[in-house]
């Protein structure tokens, strides 16, 4: 299944994409896409459903981030090697993990916000992981079933107060509108191998990024256990788990965005986002 929500920020309605593509109406039958929502058995009765059933929404309604009620956006750093390189940085001997504030989630179209006097905000395609179901000391065998599905994400980043502002990652990567989610949670049972995704990242139609899951560091099965070991991990949570070389700050010399610029950005079976790049006011 592909699980969406649309809508008004703060009033979107869960929805569900059909074979043809249309957004059917959920609301209906859950309140949100969120919760127990997620577990193995809210997501069986949703994909008992016949989406023929569900009414058609019209038009083409903003998308929200494809889940709700997360207690936790959590990001892998550094976890593709030839990222880590262009980063002139060592690959790790564990996970990097840092957090993204939950203020800085918004939908997949939504535009990313220039935050005021930034001159380094920069683009990175993700895969994110959604978690369905409470996880605490997950062994990797069993990690994927605690993965209600997949995501795509852009984890934008600010490298000035990232790298240059002391400190965590996590005043470069909590601004507003740096996390768009979405368009769909896509469920796990359509997602052979979250290990075999291709993904990009093009700004104003120039391809920045070209990659694959393949040479994450560390794989989804690895890190769903490992973060398990630190954190309980609930329903809704993201894992949001690095990104491909190709980011602004890896370029020679480097390149930024700016109010006017267009990013766009997919992974194959996950779908594309598209945002337009604006100036906080």
């Amino acid at each position: 299944m592909k699980l969406l929500r649309f809508g008004e920020r703060g009033a979107e309605k869960p929805g569900m994409l059909d074979a043809e593509g249309n957004i059917r109406d959920l609301s209906g039958h859950v309140d949100d896409i969120a919760g127990e929502v997620l577990f193995d058995e809210g997501l069986a009765k949703l994909a008992a459903i016949d989406p023929e059933t569900l009414p058609v929404v019209d038009g083409s309604p903003r998308l929200g981030a494809c889940v709700a009620g997360m207690t936790k956006f959590i990001c892998i750093g550094l976890n593709y090697a030839d990222h880590a390189a262009e980063s002139g940085m060592e690959v790790p001997p564990e996970p990097v993990i840092f957090m993204k504030a939950n203020s800085a989630i918004c939908g997949p179209n939504d535009p990313i916000i220039v935050p005021r006097g930034s001159v380094k905000t920069d683009w990175e395609v993700e895969l994110a992981v959604i978690i369905g179901k409470p996880a605490k000391y997950v062994s990797e065998e069993d990690a994927l079933d605690y993965v209600a599905g997949y995501a795509l994400t852009n984890d934008v980043s600010e490298r000035e107060y990232q790298i240059e502002r002391a400190g965590n990652w996590t005043k470069g990567k909590s601004c507003d509108n740096f996390g768009q989610i979405g368009p769909w949670l896509v469920t796990r049972d359509e997602v052979a191998d979250p290990q075999d995704l291709a993904m990009w990242c093009a700004v104003n139609g120039e391809r920045m990024q070209d990659g694959s899951t393949k040479t994450m560091v560390y794989g989804v099965k690895h890190l769903v256990s490992y973060l398990s070991n630190f954190m309980t991990l609930h329903p809704g949570d993201v894992i949001s788990t690095g990104t491909p070389p190709g980011v602004g700050m890896g370029m020679k010399p480097q390149r930024y965005l700016k109010p006017g610029d267009v990013v766009t950005l997919g992974i194959d079976g996950l779908g594309e986002q598209r945002q337009d790049v604006i100036a906080d006011t």
